[in-house]
């Protein structure tokens, strides 16, 4: 059984299924949409509309680049406000046009720098979740690396939160964690079977619906057969959920979050 912190090291790999890959093997006819109309485009959250075996989708993700050049463009997949602002657009004008949301979560957290705060970060997450909790149409959130703090549930604020096999979800890193606890970042590994932020242990809790699996036995998956089956179990999810009424869609959200 692999150990919390390898998970933690594996969710971090510039080479996970990312953005691209989603927009380019998951998502057809992609067109992405900029700008959250008050400030500036964000480049690590990436949005627009396509379609998904047909049924026109909107989808939001977090971008991080596979180079350091692509990761300064992206601020490593860390949103300042007008991402947060620019993905709850992109919702509310999902749900004039009755479509379902499909959001990708990849991010350390939500960026915490001075001009983050000057801008208003807290109020921004604050708005996705407080608009999100109503939103009419089907959301469904897919982490496919780390998941990490208020940053990440911005965007995972849906009917069902779905974990790639080796991704973690978390309230904060291992390394915040023990800093906090013990006042000492090198019991990280320690931290990180404490929070249970795997997508095994959070299945077991049932903080999660779905595992996406990565692995055959001790064989890594490439990343067209993974994404080939998660349009069908997404395509499969969003059949089920559109057949609620939308009443009922958006209390059950409500009662799904309650539980916790």
């Amino acid at each position: 059984m692999t150990d919390a912190m390898t998970i933690v090291s594996l969710a971090r790999r510039t080479d996970r299924i990312n953005m691209k890959d989603i927009t380019s093997l998951l998502i057809d006819d992609f067109i992405e949409l900029h700008g959250d109309r008050s400030y500036k485009d964000d480049a690590a959250i990436m949005g627009g509309i396509g379609t998904l075996k047909g049924r026109p989708v909107t989808v939001i993700g977090n971008h991080k680049g596979t180079t350091i050049e692509e990761n300064r463009q992206t601020n490593f997949g860390s949103p300042h406000p007008e991402g947060y602002r620019k993905s709850l657009r992109l919702m509310k004008q999902a749900e004039k046009f009755n479509r379902p949301v499909i959001n990708f979560i990849n991010t350390a957290g939500a960026y915490a720098g001075v001009e983050a705060e000057e801008r208003g970060q807290g109020e921004a997450i604050a708005s996705n979740l407080l608009e999100m909790s109503t939103l009419s149409v089907p959301i469904l959130s897919i982490i496919l690396g780390e998941g990490g703090s208020g940053g990440a549930l911005a965007l995972a604020l849906s009917d069902e939160v779905w974990m790639m096999e080796f991704s973690i979800y978390s309230i904060l890193s291992p390394e915040g964690f023990s800093s906090i606890l013990w006042k000492d970042a090198k019991r990280a590994k320690e931290a990180a079977e404490l929070m249970k932020l795997t997508s095994s242990d959070l299945k077991e809790l049932g903080i999660i619906e779905k595992v996406i699996k990565e692995t055959e036995g001790s064989e890594w998956l490439d990343k067209k057969s993974i994404l080939a089956d998660l349009k069908e179990s997404i395509s499969d999810k969003l059949i089920e959920l559109e057949k609620q009424p939308k009443d009922m869609l958006i209390q059950k959200r409500y009662e799904r979050f309650r539980k916790y």
